[in-house]
């Protein structure tokens, strides 16, 4: 069977390990940031459908020893390109090189795109053309000083576009670094979730959609569709198992609800919302979180505040900010457990809290902390210095 590498945000190895036993992955190992396992394709295809916290889906095609342009000139021949496509379609060739025999990625990515193309030409007389914007066969090249691996992505685009969200915040959350963390907490998927800085609705979108059994892959294509050795009766039967599923979920929508101060994150979570099926089934408020009150007694609070490096500000807007989330959790999340990204140590002593958890997370190049709290309310209606 072949083997594929899942990628994920770094810290959610074992949430992504998880999901690709639930999917029944076989053989899985995890890796810095992915987890490489072994299945038939049609896990693969599911993989790239259900999986919520991995980036990208990956099958290796081919490694080996490479000291030079020969090496791995010959090391792209090994593969029969063409029963992944046709001459008359597009490919695209992305490289990761460290400590090789190129200086950078340029060279050895066109070693590669040259040495497929010559394949085509010597066996049909014709090359298909690169096409770095939506190609038929994405292929990477992973070259660490002399080991070289060749893959193709199954994906095309990156998994966590899920299609729903059309216009950034000014600091997204990665809609597979926001569902991996939702994973990674206690939620029983029925409980009432609030985000109190809620953004783009990211959090709140993917908490919708894990508690529905929606698939993430749902509404969007993936490069695996066009490949000439696809299975597309396994890929129609998950499909369509996918969206039995979806439907059948739909009533079990948790109550759900979000507030931002930005006017701004508001419209933007909006229409994220309405992309992701969600218009007016998830409160949103507008104000300042010390403010809130939430249309219920929130079980999980889960939020990506400000931090410094993520938003621009004064230092005291910034110590403000926080301190208006422990107002929030302190007056109106008593018996609550709270999550919070933070990638700065320095402001979390303004909640008033001691965390009960802390999972190292990367968020974009921040270093962070997955920090959980249990909220008792026993600080209601006292100041946070």
């Amino acid at each position: 069977m072949p083997t594929y590498y899942a990628a994920c945000t770094l810290g959610l190895e074992h949430v992504l390990a998880d999901e690709l036993r639930a999917l029944g992955a076989d053989r899985i190992q995890e890796r810095r940031g992915a987890c490489a396992f072994v299945a038939e394709p049609a896990l693969a295809y599911r993989a790239c459908l259900w999986l919520r916290s991995a980036i990208r889906v990956q099958e290796e095609l081919a490694r080996g020893t490479v000291r030079d342009r020969d090496d791995l000139y010959a090391l792209t021949g090994t593969v029969d390109w063409s029963r992944s496509i046709t001459h008359l379609q597009t490919l695209a060739v992305d490289g990761s090189v460290k400590d090789s025999f190129a200086n950078d990625t340029r060279y050895p990515v066109l070693v590669v795109k040259d040495a497929i193309c010559d394949q085509f030409r010597e066996h049909t007389g014709k090359r298909p053309d690169v096409a770095r914007d939506r190609p038929h066969l994405p292929i990477k090249l992973v070259l660490q000083g002399q080991d070289a691996i060749l893959y193709r992505e199954l994906g095309g685009e990156p998994l966590h576009k899920r299609g729903y969200r059309e216009i950034l915040h000014k600091s997204p959350l990665n809609e597979a670094t926001a569902a991996g963390l939702l994973l990674a907490t206690d939620w029983d998927r029925r409980s009432p979730v609030c985000d109190p800085m809620c953004g783009s609705a990211t959090f709140l979108i993917e908490a919708a959609w894990i508690a529905t059994d929606r698939a993430p892959g749902l509404g969007r294509s993936f490069a695996f569709e066009h490949w000439r050795d696809a299975d597309l009766d396994a890929w129609r039967e998950a499909y369509d198992e996918a969206e039995a599923r979806a439907a059948a979920g739909a009533d079990r929508l948790p109550k759900l609800c979000g507030n931002d101060r930005h006017p701004g994150a508001i419209a933007i979570a909006k229409k994220a919302l309405a992309g992701a099926g969600l218009a007016d089934r998830v409160k949103l408020h507008e104000g300042d979180a010390a403010d809130y009150v939430p249309p219920f007694a929130p079980a999980l609070v889960v939020t990506n505040p400000p931090y410094g490096e993520r938003v621009g500000g004064s230092p005291q807007e910034l110590d403000d900010t926080w301190r208006a989330l422990g107002c929030f959790l302190h007056e109106r999340c008593a018996g609550a457990s709270a999550y919070v990204l933070c990638g700065n140590p320095e402001v979390t002593k303004f909640l008033g809290l001691r965390a009960s958890g802390r999972m190292p997370v990367r968020n974009g190049p921040i270093e962070c902390r997955w920090l959980r709290y249990e909220v008792d309310g026993s600080r209601a209606g006292r100041s946070i210095s």
